[in-house]
């Protein structure tokens, strides 16, 4: 396994990868990898024949009130993660690498990063989308690999790629689960047992709309106010956004279409900001 720290190195690695023709695959992380990242990788790895992962906490998808110096990090610990599921190169750039003095470009997808998150973390996809533009400017890859619990991250992303005509595919995984349902993300290190308890209401409401769209109900209306009753009962519980949307526009519906729709939900509990989302 190779580790590459500067943009030059991966760049040489990416050319070269191009001239012998294997398919490559990124895996792009913000580091301090779990078994939802192990997951990702897996699934590269059996769509490829070179995976790439890059560990780069991105300072520019953090809105000024949020404290990037604080993200979690564990180079060390990523990298034997890496190694051990068989990865073929590791991308750890500095924030200098990706972004030196003077840097003054962005990419900006301005339809499906404005609902949901877009409306509480206004800068935030406009850092996720010149980051990942700048990974596949640099790695070439020809499919990014990324988890469906960042669904309206993957819905920009295929946005932009698909304007841009970046000649890429995105595949998706779907969401790793703990046993009480909770997805499986580096936040989860920041709850309590007990705000691990309320937590698991988010999940509960999520199978709930689920199964209200199974039994025929097909009105948005309907499966918020369940899901908003639903997580009103637990007292540490702030809800940010409950939305039915298109799961590729991220457009709000008025009514349920199985197969295509999408109930996201993010909520604070107490300080800790989660998400999570579920195929209707």
């Amino acid at each position: 396994m190779q580790k590459i720290e500067t943009v030059s190195a991966m760049k040489t690695l990416a050319a070269e990868l191009q001239r012998t023709g294997r398919r490559v695959a990124l895996v792009p992380t913000s580091g301090a990898l779990h078994a939802g990242h192990a997951a990702v990788i897996a699934a590269a790895r059996a769509q490829a024949e070179v995976v790439v992962v890059s560990v780069f906490a991105n300072p520019l998808a953090f809105g000024p009130s949020e404290n990037f110096a604080r993200y979690p990090r564990s180079p060390a610990a990523d990298l034997l993660l890496c190694q051990g599921l068989k990865v073929d190169a590791v991308f750890l750039p500095a924030v200098e690498e990706m972004y030196p003095r003077g840097f003054s470009t962005h990419v900006m997808e301005e339809l499906v990063s404005k609902p949901l998150c877009g409306v509480s973390r206004p800068t935030h996809f406009r850092g996720v989308t010149t980051g990942m533009a700048k990974l596949i400017n640099i790695i070439r890859p020809d499919v990014v690999v990324l988890g469906q619990r960042d669904a309206q991250q993957v819905a920009v992303v295929r946005k932009m790629i698909g304007d841009l005509h970046l000649d890429v595919e995105v595949s998706v995984v779907p969401i790793v689960r703990d046993a009480d349902g909770l997805p499986v993300t580096v936040r989860n290190a920041d709850l309590t047992t007990a705000q691990r308890t309320e937590a698991g209401s988010i999940f509960a409401a999520l199978r709930r709309a689920k199964d209200m769209v199974a039994q025929g109900v097909r009105s948005p209306d309907r499966i918020i106010a369940e899901a908003t009753h639903l997580l009103g009962e637990r007292r540490r519980i702030r809800i940010i956004y409950i939305g039915i949307v298109d799961a590729h526009t991220m457009e709000t519906l008025r009514e349920v279409v199985p197969g295509k729709t999408l109930l996201a939900v993010a909520a604070w509990i107490d300080e800790v900001r989660l998400i999570d989302n579920i195929e209707l």
